[in-house]
């Protein structure tokens, strides 16, 4: 998500504490790879995703071992120029597959791009891994699948997360609420749309900013709290000016019952360029913790 609409989105905001990252003891797959595996080696895998009538690009991060490994899906955002790869290679090196993928519409993908798909995309790609066949092939353990996903790709996490009872947790980072973005004054939603375009197809400036407008209430994250309240759920926000959002989405997780919430910030920017590797340690945390202790992955050290 361009500057421009973070910026737009900070008008928004209001005063809520943070709680400030901390430095802790680094992961070791931040620095280490995985021993060597000549039968099962870490390996990539192009995907095509039905989803609403075409296929969806994908690409799989398979971590080496026999598996079957826990698989972790990772949503981008709008309109997806910071893809968190770094972060989709040090999740693999953590024992962890994972599938990044673009929308219809997007980078590639066939299809218009509209926000309202993106959710029922995200949808159809754990619905996708979930197909015995796909997920032998892929080596996925389809009762450890977790979602993250960074600005948009935040809010299609909440929402898709919300109503999936099948994961095992959820990961927002610098999440955007786009419920929010309609009430801003529709100039102002053009404007910031107009710096979006370059990758999506099949729509315009106007046509977003009014599909925003009209989805005020449906695209509420805010919604989703009673369904994340029975997951894990990690909010990780930064000086964007989003962090009051995911605050809120983060208390009223708890306020429904939510007992595995962590809310941490960092002082960063939205696309966190300054903090990568504490971004990959605590994703990696987070993950390490939805696994039993004897399931958890170890990596070599030198």
């Amino acid at each position: 998500m361009r500057r421009s609409i973070i910026l737009a989105l900070t008008t928004l905001a209001f005063a809520a504490p943070a709680l400030q990252a901390k430095p802790a003891a680094l992961p070791a797959a931040i620095y280490t790879d995985p021993a060597p595996d000549k039968a099962h080696p870490a390996r990539m895998e192009v995907l095509h995703i039905p989803s609403g009538g075409v296929e969806i690009n994908g690409v799989a991060y398979l971590a080496a071992g026999a598996g079957p490994h826990p698989t972790l899906v990772l949503c981008h955002g709008w309109p997806g120029n910071e893809k968190n790869l770094d972060l989709a290679q040090a999740v693999r090196r953590a024992g962890w597959n994972v599938v990044t993928f673009n929308y219809r519409g997007s980078w590639g993908s066939p299809g218009s791009f509209r926000f309202a798909q993106n959710p029922q995309d995200a949808s159809a790609v754990l619905a996708y891994l979930r197909v015995p066949a796909n997920a032998a092939k892929l080596g996925a353990d389809t009762s450890k699948l977790a979602i993250a996903g960074h600005s948009m790709g935040g809010w299609v996490t909440a929402l898709v997360a919300g109503k999936d009872d099948g994961l095992l947790g959820a990961a927002l980072i610098s999440a955007a609420n786009l419920g929010n973005l309609g009430n801003l004054a529709r100039t102002d939603l053009v404007a910031a749309a107009a710096d979006n375009t370059e990758t999506l197809a099949d729509t315009s400036p106007d046509q977003m900013a009014d599909e925003l407008i009209a989805g005020t209430k449906d695209f509420n994250f805010m919604q989703a709290a009673p369904g994340l309240a029975s997951k894990s759920v990690l909010i990780l926000s930064s000086d964007d000016g989003l962090a009051p959002q995911t605050d809120a989405l983060g208390k009223a997780i708890i306020a429904a019952g939510g007992k595995r919430v962590l809310m941490v910030h960092a002082a960063t920017d939205h696309s966190w360029s300054d903090q990568r590797i504490f971004l990959q340690a605590r994703v990696i945390r987070w993950l390490e913790s939805l696994l039993p202790p004897n399931k958890r992955i170890r990596v070599r050290t030198y």
